[in-house]
């Protein structure tokens, strides 16, 4: 009888055991499967070695976009309307800018300079059009404030027009708001900039507008 029990107690810790051995094989099994898969995928989805080197090629070399940047080169007088909130009085000043291209007509940067409430004004911007992406990005820092501007956009050729939006932190809220900017190419020598703000109410209103002309 004694036997018997440690016959069949040894043939269930072998069972046992099997099952084990068993799981271990069939987890591996998994984990190597699985390592397998990740190869295949990962050999799958990269491109050789001229695919990536055009993608990079066409992404860096310059087109018809940058053309139109490089167009704008020059020096520019603007008349500026402003208005600090819906319904406000306008308020007028003259301004000017000057627009070249940089690292091989890539992008544009332009110094802006005027009179902000009879104090000295200065900005920079940039500009750029992403051959990735196929949209432009412009950046915007002045001597009035410490933030950076950045709004993203496209060219619509039926209008002659850049249509821009991006958000800025407003210092009185410290929240982020709307902006939107608008500038049509009038002619060769004329361009209209509007610019349109978001109100305490939550309601979008133009708070500027300027009408550049270009230096001859």
């Amino acid at each position: 009888m004694n036997k018997t029990i440690l016959t069949l107690a040894i043939a269930s810790l072998s069972l046992v055991a099997c099952k084990k051995d068993g799981e271990k094989v069939d987890s591996q099994s998994a984990v190597d499967s699985t390592a397998v898969k990740t190869e295949d995928t990962a050999a799958a989805v990269m491109p050789d070695s001229a695919t990536i080197n055009k993608a990079w090629m066409d992404y860096a070399t310059p087109g018809e976009a940058h053309k139109m940047m490089m167009a704008e080169n020059g020096i520019w007088n603007g008349e500026m309307t402003m208005w600090m909130h819906a319904g406000a009085e306008p308020m007028k000043q003259t301004v000017s800018a000057e627009y070249k291209t940089v690292m091989g007509g890539r992008y544009q940067e332009g110094i802006h300079k005027g009179n902000f409430m009879g104090a000295p004004f200065e900005g920079k911007s940039t500009l750029a059009y992403d051959n990735a992406t196929q949209e432009y990005t412009s950046t915007w820092i002045d001597n009035m404030g410490t933030g950076i501007m950045i709004m993203k956009g496209k060219y619509d050729p039926a209008t002659k027009q850049f249509r821009m939006e991006g958000d800025c932190v407003d210092p009185v809220t410290k929240k982020t708001k709307k902006m939107r900017e608008v500038v049509t190419v009038v002619d060769d020598n004329t361009r209209k900039m509007e610019m349109f703000d978001t109100g305490y109410d939550g309601k979008e209103f133009k708070n500027m507008e300027i009408i550049s002309t270009r230096k001859k």
